[in-house]
C-alpha cells in the first residue's frame, strides 16, 4: 500500500506508508493529488520547485501538503510525480512534475481546503513509516 483513503464524516483522510519518512511524504502527496483528479491523465509537462520548513516533522508534513494545495488553488498546478531533493525532520525541498489542471481534459475530484492536525499521525512500525492526515474539504 502506498496510500489509501480513510472515510471520515464531513472530511477525507489518507493513510500512506513508505520505507523512509521521505517516501511516506511522497506517497501522501500523491495520494492527496489523487483525491483532486485522476493522476493517470496528468502529464509531466511542467516542473514546480518547493521548499518548506517547520519546527517539527508533523508541522513539516502539514506545511508540505498545504503548499501543494496552495499551488493547486492559486495556479491550478497538479502533480503526478514528486521528487524530494533534500529532506530532514524540519526541511523538505521537492520538485513536483505535472501540469496545469484543465477541466476539458481532467476530471474534477474533491475540493480540498487544507491538511489539518486533526488525528495527525506519523509512526514507524518495524521498517515502515506510516502517516495519517485528515483533509478539510
Amino acid at each position: 500500500m502506498k496510500y489509501r483513503v480513510i472515510d471520515i464524516s464531513g472530511d477525507v483522510g489518507l493513510e500512506a506508508s513508505g520505507k523512509s519518512l521521505k517516501e511516506a511524504f511522497i506517497n501522501i502527496g500523491l495520494g492527496m493529488y489523487s483525491l483532486l483528479t485522476d493522476l493517470q491523465k496528468i502529464e509531466c509537462k511542467q516542473e514546480l520547485t518547493i521548499k518548506v520548513s517547520a519546527e517539527t516533522v508533523e508541522s513539516l508534513l502539514i506545511n508540505f501538503l498545504n503548499e501543494l494545495i496552495f499551488h493547486f488553488d492559486a495556479y491550478s498546478f497538479i502533480g503526478s510525480k514528486i521528487e524530494v531533493t533534500d529532506f530532514s525532520n524540519n526541511h523538505i525541498d521537492a520538485k513536483i512534475y505535472g501540469d496545469y489542471f484543465d477541466p476539458s481534459k481532467h476530471s474534477r475530484g474533491l475540493l480540498i481546503k487544507a491538511a489539518t492536525y486533526h488525528n495527525l499521525s506519523i509512526t514507524k512500525v518495524d521498517d515502515l513509516y506510516n502517516v495519517i492526515v485528515i483533509f478539510d474539504i
